[in-house]
């Protein structure tokens, strides 16, 4: 049986990050990953793959150049499935051989087979060829990411009726595609395809989507959203999805309404990737999602020598966030210092338009009972935004009245997963409405967006007389 100092399941970010660090410590490590290759559901079905398509089909189509030369303007007339599929399989390709470059840099061992606890210091790995081989780790980390949650009264067939994974391997693009879930992953793909010219309904049980987006956003993206006929039925479940006669699809809402579309994609939820891992035999338990439960600051789990990070210990499940919590993991179990990260990190939602957002919403603030003051900033105010022909894109700032410092940043628009991390510095060192209005911001960019919010509040809370 081989003894390892970690054992890492899965390869994702998360398994990848920690394993790397383990590494660079000195340690030694082995990466079980049950897929064709190494990169996890980020790399192959998951982050890499949706923002791959997201930037194919922008520029394929022209969008951002529509602004200029009307919506009928195209780069490419008839776009294909295959051309999406073409820049995906180039962009997987370079992921994993830089993957794969890494953990033979820093002699991390990893090999494929599906792992299973025989107790909490074993894994029974089952490699492809049957073969079956023990291995034990002095800490073992679970990275197993997450799966599609699949219910039973959805009539998946991988063609017609589909979840987010079987997505990416479509024959033909859809010309009406109906979304279930108005989560982050239906409202990525749900705009994606709007943007191909596909006609998209998005239907979620909840009268909301986005709740933990700044309310004010997410009224600016709606209106976009509804703004190119993009159907919006929130408030309406979802009853029973059937397939016709002519190969298309019939949707039953609660409502009594019926939609009728091309292809269905089914994206309410996610479940942590755990059933095939005999947790009880390691003393663990899932929750009914199949999430882990850990000590957020160390990612611990109930058993010592166990950690768990990534999607499977839920909220917020960002490939950024998974990475940091592997490292994190990885240092605590090897018995190495591990700092407290900053208190606030980017959310980002690849959508069309992106949206982006670090520290407090404006409901938050309210809840809290801090007096604050907003600075608003629209795209087309900038030199930039009128060059690249954009009439769309928000950033807003939320200031505290009484210290002036910067309680959140909330970006809606071209490039805001980019521009949020200017906020989310001044955010986490803790700067104030003074760092915008007194800095330089270079002329014309988008950034210059941060110097107009920051004007737009600092005139409404009023000049700081005296610095102390």
């Amino acid at each position: 049986m081989n003894q390892y100092d970690l054992v890492v399941v899965g390869s994702g970010p998360a398994g990848r990050r920690a394993a790397i660090q383990a590494a660079k410590l000195g340690k030694k490590v082995l990466v079980v990953e049950q897929g064709k290759r190494v990169g996890g559901v980020s790399v192959h079905t998951g982050t890499i793959p949706s923002k791959t398509l997201r930037e194919t089909a922008l520029n394929l189509t022209g969008w951002r150049e529509r602004g200029f030369y009307g919506r009928a303007y195209r780069v490419k007339q008839e776009i294909s499935a295959d051309d999406l599929r073409r820049r995906l399989l180039i962009t997987l390709d370079h992921e994993v051989e830089v993957l794969e470059h890494q953990f033979a840099r820093n002699r991390v061992q990893h090999l494929r087979g599906k792992a299973s606890f025989i107790d909490p210091l074993t894994l029974q790995i089952v490699k492809d060829d049957g073969e079956t081989i023990r291995v034990s780790g002095t800490s073992i980390l679970l990275a197993v990411g997450t799966k599609p949650f699949r219910p039973s009264y959805i009539p998946f067939d991988g063609k017609t009726v589909l979840d987010s994974d079987e997505l990416l391997e479509i024959e033909d693009l859809p010309r009406s595609l109906a979304v279930i879930g108005a989560g982050v992953i239906g409202i990525e793909y749900a705009t994606i395809f709007s943007a191909l010219d596909t006609h998209v309904t998005v239907i979620d049980p909840k009268t909301t989507m986005l709740d933990f987006i700044d309310r004010e956003i997410v009224e600016d993206f709606t209106y976009q959203l509804r703004d190119r006929n993009v159907k919006l039925h929130l408030g309406q479940k979802a009853e029973k999805v059937e397939r016709t006669a002519d190969g298309k699809c019939s949707i039953t809402l609660d409502s009594g309404r019926v939609i009728g579309c091309e292809m269905v994609l089914f994206a309410a939820g996610r479940m942590g990737a755990t059933d095939t891992l005999n947790l009880p035999a390691a003393g663990l338990e899932a929750d009914s999602r199949g999430r882990l439960s850990v000590n957020p600051e160390t990612f611990q789990t109930s058993v010592p020598n166990i950690y768990a990070a990534g999607d499977v210990v839920g909220f917020p499940s960002l490939a950024s966030t998974s990475m940091e919590q592997g490292r994190i993991a990885a240092r605590v179990a090897v018995g190495a210092i591990a700092k407290e990260p900053p208190k606030f990190f980017p959310y980002g939602i690849y959508a069309v338009p992106e949206i982006s957002t670090c520290g407090l919403t404006e409901e938050e603030v309210k809840e809290r009972g801090i007096a604050y003051e907003c600075g608003i900033a629209r795209f087309r105010e900038t030199s930039r935004g009128h060059i690249m022909g954009l009439d769309s894109g928000l950033l807003k700032l939320i200031f505290s009245l009484k210290t002036r410092r910067l309680l959140g940043v909330h970006i809606v628009g071209e490039g805001a997963t980019e521009l949020v991390h200017i906020g989310q510095a001044v955010l986490n060192l803790k700067g104030t409405v003074e760092y915008f209005v007194e800095n330089t911001f270079n002329y014309p960019t988008l950034a210059e967006a941060y110097k107009i919010a920051g004007l737009d509040a600092g005139n409404r809370m009023g000049e700081l007389i005296s610095r102390g």
